[in-house]
């Protein structure tokens, strides 16, 4: 037994549970209590996480099996720029036909498929494809530098390659040479091989020799995919974190299934309703939300393979008019400076708002139009990768808005916490719940309970592929997941994020600064489109990338921008604590360089 679980005590406790100061330490989660003196730890009791599995089908591979066939004249996906849908049924034709590309080169289990390319239904049909014939999908985000691309598809020794024409326009076969084969995420042609074969010809043979195989007919009969065990890995997923290089993060389909399971858990979406998606699903996020969820329960989701713009999404919104929304922070920020913001500056309504009465008719019609302005038909919006700033949370808060506030991380296959919208508490993102994984804080810190979050469970990767020193480096000698996220967990099982820690400023007295909570304060002022809290010879320092656009529409010159962006220093500076004070604006001339999830790389301004 570790010290760790020596200092441990559990036992049952009452379904309802009151704490008071003697207990402080102590955290209701479901019927059960922890309490620990020196390590601040919420979880369930090691043989419970896994129990609530599906008992009818636990596999992850026969999961999809099974859906396929159930749902088979249901819509799966439809290409929202197309007007395209396919069935169950259409989609498990297609994944026969990729089965037929993997035997065509003898791709064997466990090799590697790397897709590139923007969301539609044929990268979809190709992951699915990949993880149920037993090899292993590469999911890698488009938005990549080329000579990232070349660096992933070398690194995770991946034999096949799905993209689109953009990306394969930027891509020299020697510089791929591992690659047999690559097809087309457009039409699913071969668009180069090793083989002395042509690629037309390629194609042409493949799609002759497909209609002969099911000539009497494609049916349910002829699904049928080999049992594939949990413990084996599924997929590696590159990250593309803050702190400059990518790691190849290996999920089994036991973390995958352990995912998929907790989110139907929590009944958000059902078998036939339909889900809007807009984030890339080379990410983990997008991937469980808009890919594995939904077709593990027969829903439909329809993807929109642009850029999501403002303008663009909320005329996707409302025409698609989906059950479930999954979105990033940056995109409900950007609606309420654009569309509330603007509202809650005039004077009348400032006025109104200072009378109780006016003001509850005044926050009913702001959240119906938002409502209305995502579709006016969702039971919920899933805001996750980043905290979502307070001013904007809290004004959703007020209002009783749907919405939730998750945590993940993709060493988790996406998931850590989360807590339905109706029981959702402001500034936490969720509640430590689960009967797949544990988590605990690694706490010091007697006065505050702040720590690395730490986290355990059917959830967790396996390690990092061909890098033994990282994955070594990122589990504790217990085998605790270290997330390097820094945050508090209250008695009733909130968490709370404060930051990561190798973001966190220490103070000139040893006083703990992070960077993002002051970011987001800034964000909120007049005139600035996104910011970064740098420290320069001990001090603190706020670079700015000014809102180009709000200056040109109400007449503020470059002049004026720094007489603006002292008075907004003046402003910040009021609602800061003493060693939080921010010495100088400094307007930065273009945007900050940022990874695919839309996080600022904060390294290249940290110097």
């Amino acid at each position: 037994m570790s010290k760790t679980d020596k200092r441990m005590r559990m036992f049952i406790a009452p379904p309802l549970f009151s704490c008071d100061k003697s207990t402080q330490n102590v955290a209701f989660i479901g019927s059960r209590l922890v309490f620990s003196p020196t390590l601040r730890y919420f979880c369930t009791d090691n043989n419970y996480f896994g129990r609530a599995m599906n008992k009818s089908i636990d596999n992850f591979v026969k999961l999809y099996e099974q859906s396929l066939k159930q749902n088979w004249d249901l819509p799966a996906f439809t290409d929202y720029a197309e007007r395209h849908t396919i069935t169950y049924g259409e989609l498990a034709r297609e994944i026969a036909y990729i089965h037929s590309i993997f035997a065509k080169y003898n791709l064997k289990q466990g090799e590697k498929v790397a897709i590139v390319g923007r969301n539609n239904r044929h990268w979809c049909a190709t992951f699915l494809a990949t993880v149920t014939y037993g090899a292993v999908v590469v999911p890698i985000l488009q938005d990549f530098h080329v000579d990232n691309i070349i660096h992933i598809i070398h690194h995770s020794d991946a034999s096949i390659l799905f993209t689109n024409d953009y990306v394969w326009d930027y891509l020299e076969e020697n510089q791929i040479p591992n690659v047999q084969a690559t097809y087309s995420l457009i039409d699913l042609k071969c668009l180069h091989q090793t083989k002395n074969e042509a690629p037309l010809r390629a194609t042409h043979l493949l799609q002759e020799a497909f209609e002969q195989k099911y000539s009497t007919g494609f049916g349910k009969e002829c699904v049928q995919y080999a049992h594939i065990d949990n413990q084996q890995p599924a997929m590696i997923s590159y990250t593309a974190g803050t702190t400059g290089f990518s790691k190849g993060v290996i999920l089994t389909g036991e973390n995958l299934m352990a995912n998929i399971s907790y989110i139907r858990q929590q009944n958000l979406l059902f078998r036939s309703e339909q889900t809007l998606s807009f984030l890339p699903m080379a990410h983990t996020f997008a991937c469980l939300f808009d890919l594995l969820y939904p077709i593990a329960i027969g829903a439909h989701t329809t993807l929109l393979g642009k850029i999501p713009s403002i303008k663009v999404l909320l005329t996707a919104l409302q025409e698609v008019k989906p059950k479930l929304i999954v979105c990033v922070p940056l995109i409900l920020e950007r609606i309420y400076r654009k569309q509330i913001q603007p509202q809650l500056a005039k004077r009348t309504v400032k006025f109104a708002m200072s009378i109780s009465f006016l003001e509850k008719t005044i926050l009913s019609k702001m959240r119906q139009k938002l409502i209305d302005l995502l579709g006016g038909n969702f039971r919920e919006v899933i805001i996750g990768t980043a905290s979502l700033n307070p001013e904007v949370a809290g004004f959703l808060y007020k209002q009783k808005f749907p919405f939730t506030v998750l945590y993940g991380l993709t060493e988790c296959g996406s998931l850590a916490t989360y807590h339905n919208n109706k029981e959702y508490t402001l500034s936490s993102c969720g509640k430590t719940t689960s009967d797949y994984w544990q988590i605990r804080i690694d706490s010091d810190a007697p006065d505050t309970n702040e720590g690395e979050i730490q986290i355990k469970g059917s959830n967790v990767m396996q390690g990092y592929y061909k890098n033994e020193d990282a994955t070594k480096a990122t589990f504790t000698e217990d085998g605790w997941l270290r997330t390097g996220d820094l945050g508090t967990v209250d008695a009733y099982g909130n968490l709370r994020i404060r930051g990561r820690s190798k973001s966190m400023i220490l103070g000139a007295n040893g006083q703990h600064i992070f960077p993002g909570e002051i970011e987001s304060k800034i964000n909120n002022l007049p005139y600035v489109r996104e910011s970064i809290v740098v420290q320069r010879n001990g001090k603190l320092v706020a670079l700015v990338y000014p809102d180009f656009e709000a200056m040109n529409a109400t007449g503020v010159t470059q002049k004026e921008l720094s007489s603006v962006m002292n008075e907004n220093k003046l402003t910040l500076n009021e609602s800061l604590a003493g060693h939080e004070v921010i010495s100088a604006i400094q307007i930065y001339p273009s945007p900050f360089e940022k990874t695919p999830k839309r996080s600022i790389r904060r390294f290249l301004y940290e110097m």
